[in-house]
């Protein structure tokens, strides 16, 4: 149900069977925490006026009692702010208790494959076990040869009076590689992330928590680096990603996609590839004397094609490009198209509700490749 008067916030008054009061205040304030950008006092007070308004709480379990089991429980400290003051502040069990909540929520509507394992198309001498049996061949590795279905097919080729075995009768089970990747997400932080009304900005902090949390706790051996551009490109950490805020910047992508492949260039893994979650068209670049061409009005050319010419780069470094353009007008969907052919990349044009399953669809499906 929306709430007109909460900044945008949806508020579904669910509950789910045997939910204590804690868990169930819990999940709407990592919900709030993720739209006040980590800001602890922000966020009980919009609690407290979706208590009124929805009655969470009753005698027996209040709001305070909420914030001292917070305390209890370790996802809340005493700190000491920039101005001075004290007051309190999440921990980082809460920011990893929000990336969880945002895997569960965006990815976990999600059809699953293996337990953690994606694999390949391609079988041969790799790493993980298919359960499937093929004949064996020269050059394949002794310890992969199954001696139950070996010893089995001996007795079938040649009776169980006298023991023969042959090599025509080894089977070998047969692998798959689990492919490595090394994924750089890049998050538009420009104004125009916050305008007209809509937070977009929001959606893409929960994307790249769940992303993040996804990679970390179910392929290890990945990599995720996350950056963000405006007039200029940083990277942040896994931990900043709650706190994220839009800026009064314009959109400078190249400096964006510059980074993304500094960073990828010193990855030793064989697969990378770049995300990006964009609702702006690029409006800036930075010079060599440091000095910023900035234009909002259309697509200018000297900006766009500066954008092609990264996008091929990177296609020359065997980096696709994935864009997510959170954008339904004509004339950007005709750059982004001009640039996914200058990467040979792909580009979805969606909006914010389908946002995480898509990205999540292709990064399972990118995943699948043969390390060579």
């Amino acid at each position: 149900m929306k709430n007109e008067n909460k900044k945008g916030f949806y508020f579904k008054a669910y509950e789910a069977p045997n939910q204590s009061p804690f868990d169930k205040l819990f999940a709407i304030f990592k919900e709030l925490i993720v739209h006040t950008s980590g800001d602890f006092d922000e966020a009980i007070d919009w609690l407290r006026e979706l208590d009124k308004e929805y009655e969470l709480t009753d005698e027996h379990y209040t709001i305070d009692d909420f914030i001292e089991d917070l305390k209890k429980r370790g996802y809340i400290r005493d700190e000491t702010r920039e101005d001075g003051s004290s007051g309190l502040g999440i921990t980082a069990k809460t920011e990893r208790a929000i990336r969880q909540q945002a895997l569960d929520t965006i990815f976990g509507n999600l059809k699953k494959s293996g337990a953690g394992n994606h694999k390949t198309k391609q079988s041969g001498a790799g790493d993980e076990h298919t359960g499937e049996f093929r004949d064996y061949h020269f050059g394949d590795s002794l310890e992969k040869i199954s001696l139950t279905e070996s010893l089995k097919n001996a007795q079938i080729n040649h009776g169980i009076g006298e023991f023969e075995l042959h090599e025509s009768d080894l089977i070998v089970e047969d692998s798959q590689f689990k492919s490595q990747m090394s994924t750089v997400l890049m998050i538009d932080i420009s104004h125009s992330m916050i305008l007209y009304g809509e937070d977009r900005i929001t959606p893409a902090k929960k994307v790249a928590m769940a992303l993040a949390e996804l990679i970390t706790t179910r392929y290890p051996k990945d990599t995720l680096d996350i950056l963000v551009f405006g007039n200029d490109a940083w990277t942040i950490s896994i931990q900043d990603l709650p706190y994220l805020k839009v800026g009064p910047y314009h959109t400078n992508t190249v400096a964006g996609l510059q980074l993304a492949m500094d960073i990828l260039r010193r990855k030793r893994n064989t697969n990378k590839q770049i995300f990006m979650i964009t609702d702006g068209k690029p409006s800036c670049v930075k010079e060599k004397d440091g000095t910023y061409y900035m234009n909002s009005n259309g697509l200018d050319e000297y900006i766009v094609e500066k954008c092609y010419t990264q996008a091929q780069q990177a296609r020359k470094l065997h980096i696709p490009i994935t864009t997510f353009m959170i954008a339904r007008d004509s004339y950007l969907q005709k750059f982004v198209n001009a640039f996914t052919e200058a990467n040979q990349g792909k580009a979805f044009y969606t909006g914010l509700k389908g946002l995480g399953e898509m990205i999540f669809e292709d990064y399972e499906n990118n995943r699948k490749k043969r390390i060579k």
